[in-house]
């Protein structure tokens, strides 16, 4: 990474928490499952996330992609302070500055790749016909020009997550999130999506991955480790090999 990138994740953080808990209740009692995260990812980072189960990975993502609100403390994504949106606000931002990638893809079946991929534009002011043709360009992108017209059950699932990845773009949001990306596919399959990932992380979107998996992970640049709701590591990590063609996001 050169001076020049290093410079510009340190002066223009998309994620910044601080002191952010999350607490739920259990049989009447208080359960603390993130205690006091501060941290910050810079504009363009591809961080993993990454701890054993139980330790808060699954709440942090949540709260990161605003399906859920801290408990105390503070979020600020893309310098908006999204701590304590209401809920019209929230799906707002979420539309807005989120993309989300999940393990099951959850695309509509009974819907073409390329209306799947238009979904989050139905909750933007752009024109349809934009909607459409920025739709069709990520799926050319991902490698999917011929397959627009296919729904989800012609399509492999290396091919699926190629929809839900386009799909996460459509808005050219402020943050991509995925949760374990690759926990359906096979390691060939899953080593394609991961390069995917890292062209469009080359070409300056911002990514954290949660993920399990050794060879996800190491294809982040920086990862943070979750012990027992609270930060145990938090380093840089080598980076994707090779250079991969960028993917403008």
């Amino acid at each position: 990474m050169s001076t020049e990138q290093t410079a510009a994740l340190q002066a223009d953080p998309v994620i910044v928490m601080t002191g952010l808990e999350r607490t739920f209740e259990q049989g009447g009692l208080p359960v603390r499952v993130l205690r006091g995260l501060t941290f910050s990812i810079g504009q363009g980072e591809f961080v993993a996330v990454q701890g054993p189960s139980g330790s808060g990975k699954s709440t942090l993502l949540q709260i990161l992609g605003l399906l859920d609100r801290p408990t105390a403390g503070r979020y600020v994504l893309d310098g908006h302070d999204v701590s304590r949106l209401d809920d019209d606000a929230l799906s707002q931002a979420r539309n807005q500055l989120t993309g989300f990638v999940f393990q099951n893809f959850y695309l509509i079946p009974y819907a073409t790749a390329l209306d799947n991929v238009m979904l989050p534009g139905l909750y933007s002011t752009a024109p349809a016909r934009q909607v459409r043709e920025r739709a069709a360009d990520l799926l050319l992108r991902v490698g999917l020009g011929d397959r627009m017209e296919f729904t989800p059950a012609r399509l492999s699932g290396g091919q699926q997550q190629r929809v839900a990845l386009a799909r996460a773009l459509l808005n050219d949001p402020a943050l991509l999130l995925a949760d374990e990306p690759t926990g359906q596919l096979d390691s060939a399959t899953s080593g394609d999506i991961l390069d995917l990932f890292c062209q469009i992380n080359d070409s300056g979107k911002t990514i954290v991955v949660v993920t399990h998996d050794e060879t996800t992970a190491s294809r982040a640049r920086r990862r943070i480790h979750l012990m027992d709701g609270e930060i145990a590591g938090n380093g840089a990590d080598a980076g994707s090999d090779g250079d991969p063609a960028r993917i403008p996001a």
